[in-house]
Formats: structure tokens, sequence, C-alpha cells
């Protein structure tokens, strides 16, 4: 899980708003329960949760065009990628 350790809860939760999608719904493109991502995007420092469900939030979140912005001295963030 090392490459999601560095991925907070709040940055899944953040990329959600910005999308402006509810669990539910990224959670049924990850397919994982409701109850997983909420419990995700509830942890302290890095994501919690078994590495094939982070990854596939993760990648549920990068395909939708979610950046990871990993903590650079100004804090972890996240932002929409340019549509073009």
């Amino acid at each position: 899980m090392s490459e999601f350790n560095q991925i907070s809860g709040k940055q899944i939760a953040a990329a959600r708003a910005l999308l402006g999608i509810g669990q539910v719904e990224l959670a049924g493109k990850a397919n994982i329960s409701a109850p997983t991502l909420r419990r995700m995007e509830a942890s302290e420092g890095g994501v919690s949760g078994m590495t094939n469900n982070v990854a596939a939030v993760v990648q549920a979140l990068l395909d939708l065009g979610i950046i990871f912005i990993p903590s650079n001295g100004n804090g972890p963030g996240v932002r929409l990628r340019e549509r073009t």
C-alpha cells in the first residue's frame, strides 16, 4: 500500500466534493460498499483499508479527472485535471 499511504481520507473526500458526486456514486464506480468508502474518508493520516479497495477508489478518482497533490510543505491536496 506504499503508493497510497500518502493519500489521506480528507483528500478522497475533497476529490469527491470537487467532482460533485456522493459517497454512494463513488463507491459504485470503485465497486466497493459505501460504508467502506466512509471509513476510508474518516481515516486520520494516510487512508486505511484493504489495498485493493484503496486502489479501486484512487483509480476511480483518477479516471474522473482528479490529480492528487502530495504534501510539499503546504499540505496535500487535490485538483481537477484540465478538461480539453
